[in-house]
């Protein structure tokens, strides 16, 4: 009975030396970050660049894969699934893990319990962007062109539980109008049809729009924060409308259930990307959080109640 006891004992010991082993050597092969939206997104830009800087620093290949849909919880919904041996992350704007748990109570996935945060990320300045036959210089002629066409006026998004979408309804909220809203499966064919003239608007994040802005494609009306990009560009502030507050940020999560020893290295790995790349951050209108993973989930509490509470007070529903 001893010796048996005594090979029990060496073989748990044994699989604990291997685990640990593995969990200090990861990654030993190639990494999955799931974006749940389209390709040319604002989320996709941010998570190519950090996947980039991680596979630099690793020496082991991240490797982006779109799945879009279902305003992100598709793409969510694959890594909440997927194995937690730290091979497979979400990058993922705040839709899917502060927004749709108000819209969606019901659904089968559940971010706060499926889902562990890692990093904030970075914070997008938005902006609003027209198509130049609106000819809307500023904020206060798009509302004034809005309030005189009820329900005349498009916007895109990729779903009523994307933080561009409840903008636009904090701008109806704001100045007393309505619009009509067109669904996308995220926002790089939604920008096929405001520069085709037919949708009128968006509000969206500087990262997507600058190269439409740049081109001349696009005007851009004013944004929630100062950015060097547009300096020229007043913010809602700037407008009167110092209240107005829709954030977007490109958060990384993790299925539950990852070991901490590899959660921590991860989050360590992001936090040291995001320090290297922010200089190219700034040129996409990012801005780097450079949170613990404890922090994020106190943060990311917070925005869940507070998007939460509009929601409740706007009568939002998820099949706007």
């Amino acid at each position: 009975m001893k010796s048996i006891l005594t090979a029990m004992l060496a073989i748990t010991v044994a699989c604990a030396a291997g685990s640990t082993w593995s969990q200090e050597k990861w990654p030993t092969k190639p990494v999955r970050l799931v974006v749940p939206s389209s390709p040319g997104g604002g989320t996709d830009v941010f998570a190519r660049m950090l996947a980039q800087a991680l596979t630099e620093s690793t020496k082991q290949q991240f490797i982006v894969e779109n799945r879009p849909g279902a305003s992100g919880n598709i793409g969510a919904a694959a890594v909440a699934s997927a194995a937690p041996d730290g091979y497979t992350f979400l990058v993922s704007a705040n839709a899917a893990l502060a927004i749709n748990p108000a819209l969606q109570p019901n659904a089968s996935l559940n971010v706060e319990r499926d889902l562990v945060a890692v990093s904030r990320g970075v914070m997008a300045v938005n902006a609003l962007v027209v198509n130049p036959s609106t000819g809307a210089k500023n904020l206060a002629e798009f509302i004034a062109l809005a309030k005189k066409q009820p329900e005349a006026m498009a916007f895109g998004s990729a779903g009523t539980g994307t933080s561009p979408y409840l903008g636009v309804r904090m701008i109806e909220e704001t100045g007393g109008v309505k619009f009509i809203h067109a669904t996308y499966k995220g926002v790089a064919p939604a920008y096929q049809d405001l520069i085709g003239g037919r949708i009128q608007f968006m509000y969206t994040d500087v990262a997507s729009a600058l190269p439409h802005i740049k081109a001349g494609k696009l005007n851009v009306l004013v944004v929630d924060r100062k950015t060097s990009l547009l300096p020229g560009t007043p913010t809602f502030g700037d407008a009167g409308w110092s209240k107005f507050e829709s954030p977007t940020s490109f958060s990384v999560m993790a299925p539950a259930g990852v070991p901490q020893p590899i959660l921590q290295r991860f989050a360590a790995e992001v936090a040291k990307a995001l320090k290297e790349l922010a200089p190219k951050l700034e040129q996409q209108g990012l801005v780097p959080v450079l949170d613990t993973p404890a922090e994020f989930a106190a943060s990311l509490t917070k925005e869940r109640a507070d998007w939460a509470a509009f929601i409740k007070r706007n009568g939002i529903t998820a099949d706007q």
